[in-house]
């Protein structure tokens, strides 16, 4: 079964992601593009294959995440394997990049890359059935640009989300309230907003404040995040030491959290949560931290 609504409810069921064959595309026009108006110039964009020894350590990582969920009572997928390095595809890393759930309906995204399509064939095991975003229209969307706050979303505009896509998906989803945001140039929204429990907001300190705070979360009780402690990354830096923040909401007392944001940790406790210190040693080389290499696909309200 599939139903969730919002980032916070009970979680129930999880896909978390591989990241076996990973590879930086060689071919993708769109990849090679936006690497290329990064920040960092400090080293080249990565292209081929993402060394071995990163894949193994990464999925190490992987496999105690997916362990420690099944402690907490949560059922855990597994997307499908597939060659990425020998089709100039990406990775199954990160799932929540591609798949948008709500309810029971699941969109299957326009995404920045298109290269990342490839992706959609290792999840035919876990969904029956897509709502498919038109392609080939100037739609653009990620699916981690979006946080879903039961019947408001925040969407995030930026180069991973365009405002053509969310123009189809205020026609796709008209019960839903979409509000349109824009913090930064960057692509996705989860590390910078990241709802806790209903009325309660984990900010990105440098990124969002009182001129540019969505509306649907302006009375929320807010956790501001001012700095982060930086992880190390393999030679490029594929996400920002913002992936520190990005954080998986098990219910609404409980969250798994990088085990090196010890501030993080300390304020979450203060507001009485659970915290699950863990890691994800290559959250900047690939890309995604505990959001981004999971999707919830089933939540359950108290």
């Amino acid at each position: 079964m599939i139903f969730s609504r919002n980032e916070w409810d009970q979680l129930k069921t999880c896909i978390v992601g591989r990241a076996d064959n990973a590879n930086w595309p060689r071919w993708d026009p769109v990849f090679q593009s936006e690497l290329a108006q990064a920040p960092w110039r400090e080293s080249p964009p990565p292209r081929g294959p993402v060394p071995e020894w990163i894949i193994e350590e990464a999925n190490q990582d992987l496999e105690i995440l997916s362990d420690t969920l099944t402690e907490l009572g949560v059922e855990v997928l597994r997307p499908d394997d597939f060659n990425f390095q020998a089709h100039d595809g990406m990775y199954n890393y990160c799932p929540r990049d591609r798949f948008l759930v709500w309810e029971d309906k699941v969109v299957d995204v326009a995404m920045l890359y298109p290269c990342r399509d490839m992706e959609r064939q290792c999840y035919n095991h876990i969904f029956d059935s897509l709502i498919e975003m038109p392609r080939h229209q100037g739609l653009i969307l990620d699916a981690a640009n979006i946080a879903r706050l039961n019947d408001t979303w925040l969407y995030l505009e930026s180069s991973s989300g365009n405002r053509a896509a969310y123009d189809w998906l205020c026609q796709a989803f008209p019960q839903v309230n979409i509000e349109l945001c824009n913090f930064y140039r960057g692509v996705h929204i989860d590390s910078t907003v990241l709802p806790l429990r209903e009325g309660l907001v984990l900010l990105n300190g440098a990124r969002v404040n009182d001129t540019n705070m969505p509306k649907a979360i302006k009375n929320w009780d807010k956790i501001y995040v001012n700095d982060v402690v930086e992880r190390d990354f393999y030679q490029y830096p594929y996400a920002s030491k913002w992936i520190g923040i990005n954080l998986l909401v098990v219910s609404p007392d409980t969250v798994i959290v990088d085990k090196k944001q010890t501030e993080v940790i300390r304020q979450l406790e203060d507001h009485k949560f659970t915290v699950v210190p863990l890691e994800l040693r290559h959250s900047r080389t690939l890309g995604g931290g505990f959001h981004c290499t999971t999707l919830d696909i089933r939540r359950e309200s108290a």
